[in-house]
């Protein structure tokens, strides 16, 4: 699908509170009038710099440089750099994660994602960001494919505003933490209501049991991932740690 470079978009004028994947765009180019929601993230990776304009600059999402930031300020904390991180980046995306950790020297990185036209973006916007970039369904993993991720001998696993709503379920998270080597660093977030008690997608469990068992958290925050159609901050937890040990599946 092509889009003309004069594209526009409108956030609704709402009074009712939607959840995160229940918000929405009015996206207008041409003669074509189009409501996209905002984790349809195959119609948004379609248009050149759409999502760039919808989640940095209109919403104000930061969680790439968090996250990259908290993993470079823990490994210098420990007497490490990036200079040697193998990174398997995980729900890539289009490439903003990727690129935060480029810019701060990382050796290698390897994009996943399970949607064809994020890897299309990536390569598309950010082309000499990653070294390979695989579409891949993590919960669903064929034994060739795993071979070929832990021929990489990543030694950093990082996932950013992709766990919780279904893009991500534990069981692809797991899978991705058992293929990084031990002593890896690991470094992610999630929305803080799938830590509470009232948590339906499983992650609260899973992130405790790494915690007690397989994670030695290094450090943990909470802050504001990025604004709702309202204005209001939608709070995320980060965590960054290193992996000890494989979960038993």
């Amino acid at each position: 699908m092509i889009f003309t470079q004069e594209y526009q978009f409108y956030l609704p004028q709402i009074d009712e509170h939607l959840d995160q994947d229940e918000e929405f765009i009015i996206l207008e180019d041409g003669d074509r009038v189009e409501k996209i929601l905002f984790h349809e993230y195959h119609k948004i990776y379609e248009v050149p710099g759409l999502y760039e304009k919808l989640f940095y600059r209109r919403l104000r999402c930061q969680s790439p440089t968090v996250i990259a930031d908290m993993l470079a300020e823990n490994m210098a904390r420990n007497g490490q750099d990036m200079s040697r991180l193998r990174v398997l980046d995980l729900g890539a995306g289009n490439g903003m994660v990727g690129e935060e950790l480029k810019n701060r020297n990382a050796e290698m990185l390897v994009g996943v994602d399970v949607i064809p036209e994020a890897k299309m973006a990536a390569l598309r916007d950010r082309s000499d960001v990653y070294e390979d970039y695989h579409v891949l369904d993590f919960t669903d993993l064929d034994p060739k494919d795993e071979l070929e991720m832990r021929s990489c001998r990543f030694n950093c696993l990082v996932t950013v505003a992709a766990l919780g709503f279904g893009d991500i379920p534990p069981e692809a998270f797991l899978t991705a933490f058992n293929i990084v080597e031990n002593g890896s660093w690991i470094a992610f977030n999630i929305r803080d209501k799938f830590l509470t008690k009232d948590d339906e997608s499983g992650f609260r469990d899973v992130l405790q049991n790494l915690t007690e068992h397989h994670f030695d958290l290094k450090d943990s925050k909470k802050y504001v991932h990025r604004y709702n159609l309202h204005g209001e901050p939608l709070t995320y937890k980060a965590f960054v740690g290193v992996k000890l040990n494989n979960v038993e599946e």
